[in-house]
């Protein structure tokens, strides 16, 4: 067996689904900024914000809400039944979104020989995805059974600290349970609370094809097992959502010839939960949030990010340098295959996200999910990022270097979405779950291109 293949299965073990890590100190900011959704109940507009949730989410899974996805709904289903397994080691699946032919370069060298085993473009890309998704992975997995019912695995009750969160704003476990009449240990509901659409909806569309490797499936075996049983898995947030934009966004930052393309997957990635019927649009959301979040403080080098061990995931002290050292190694395979520069072989697509406007479209329709204003003050005003967040700019620096962090964290405060959701509270956490990464790359390109 090659070493990259070797180096393929010691990551594997390590990313895939487990129970959630204990709340610690360095995760108590994601549990603060994914906890406005426990207050939910408080208010009126938290009351249809929830109602909101259930029937955009009903409606994405039976098709009724249409969408416009990149494709015909019957074949975005599909995708979606790929897109349960995740390709974690290596990203290869979310790599079509840098194109036809740097798509096919990338997973030329990065793909999957089956569910244990893969390769990777070089041991500093596999470095880089390991840690980065170990870290966003431990913020996402630590508001799993948190949320529902104020545990760190289901049964360990969760820290001092932890519960204080929630009463403080006057948060309640299991929000969704309760919302949508599943509690936990309910008929039809599973042990913990925070019960699955799958579990509350009262229409579920059954989809029938295959899986990222070809085998036969549906999303009945991918929810209630023997495939994947999330029955007793805490709904909120979408750990493969997480998964989806900090993959997504670090192959965006390689290639940023193909940023837009990139986030658009992302969005396509987390979108195909709430397709198979697995998430609600709320926690994919939030799963978009922790993982900007988690990838932004990475790459400022923030010390609760960096330096850190994650079980066969090598700690990385200087993350920001060592992106830099894997897009080198990714461009030069990328450049030694396609035969010409990167830039010119990034406009080569005819697959799906080869039209701008229908990306943007659908980037679009996913940055809100129509859920309706809960923060009203905060709807009414743009706020500074970077005086509020000032690491986010870095999402943008990292892919493009000519620019300064006070000019990106500019160019996401003009290009912020629409404010006053769910998770934006005015909290620093706030920020990441209204940040347009579609329209703010577009905005740096240009003018990064006119230096």
């Amino acid at each position: 067996m090659s070493r990259r293949i070797l180096l393929g299965a010691l990551v594997l073990a390590v990313l895939l689904p487990s129970q959630a890590a204990g709340q610690s100190a360095a995760t108590m900011p994601v549990l603060k900024g994914l906890a406005p959704v426990t207050a939910l109940t408080r208010t009126r507009a938290g009351l249809a914000a929830l109602g909101a949730n259930y029937t955009v989410t009903g409606g994405i899974q039976t098709g009724e809400w249409r969408q416009p996805t990149l494709l015909p709904f019957a074949e975005d289903q599909q995708l979606a039944l790929r897109d349960a397994f995740s390709t974690h080691g290596n990203l290869t699946q979310l790599a079509d979104g840098l194109g036809t032919t740097l798509g096919s370069a990338y997973e030329a060298r990065a793909h999957y020989i089956d569910r244990d085993r893969f390769t990777n473009v070089s041991p500093a890309v596999a470095g880089v995805i390991a840690y980065a998704l170990s870290a966003a992975r431990e913020d996402s997995d630590t508001g799993k059974y948190f949320f529902a019912n104020l545990t760190t695995d289901g049964k360990a009750p969760a820290s001092t600290e932890a519960r204080a969160i929630l009463e403080q704003i006057g948060g309640l476990p299991d929000i969704f349970g309760r919302a949508y009449r599943v509690p936990a240990g309910s008929a039809g509901g599973g042990a913990y609370g925070d019960a699955r659409p799958f579990q509350t909806e009262p229409v579920f569309t059954r989809i029938v094809g295959r899986d990222y490797f070809g085998v036969p499936t549906d999303n009945t075996v991918l929810n209630r097992g023997p495939v994947m049983d999330l029955v007793n898995s805490p709904s909120y947030p979408s750990g493969h959502t997480t998964y989806g934009y900090v993959g997504s966004v670090l192959l965006a930052i390689m290639v940023p010839e193909r940023y837009p393309e990139m986030v658009t997957r992302a969005a396509e990635y987390g979108n195909h939960r709430i397709t198979i019927g697995a998430h609600y649009a709320m926690d994919v959301l939030g799963g978009r949030a922790v993982a900007l979040h988690a990838l932004a403080h990475l790459l400022a080098n923030d010390p609760r990010y960096v330096g850190r061990s994650f079980e066969k995931a090598s700690t990385i002290a200087d993350f920001r340098a060592a992106v830099n050292a894997a897009r080198a190694d990714v461009r030069a395979q990328l450049e030694a295959a396609c035969g010409k520069p990167v830039a010119e072989c990034a406009r080569e697509d005819h697959g799906r996200f080869g039209d701008s406007a229908a990306n943007a479209a659908f980037y679009a329709s996913t940055q809100t999910y129509g859920l309706p204003v809960v923060h009203p003050e905060q709807a009414i005003v743009r706020p500074d990022v970077g005086r509020v967040a000032p690491e986010a700019g870095h999402l943008l620096t990292a892919a493009f270097p000519s620019l300064s962090l006070e000019e990106a964290n500019g160019i996401l405060t003009r290009t912020l979405g629409p404010g006053g959701g769910f998770l934006d509270d005015g909290s620093a956490f706030g920020i990441y779950a209204r940040l347009d990464l579609y329209a703010a790359s577009r905005y740096a390109a240009a003018l990064a291109a006119g230096r």
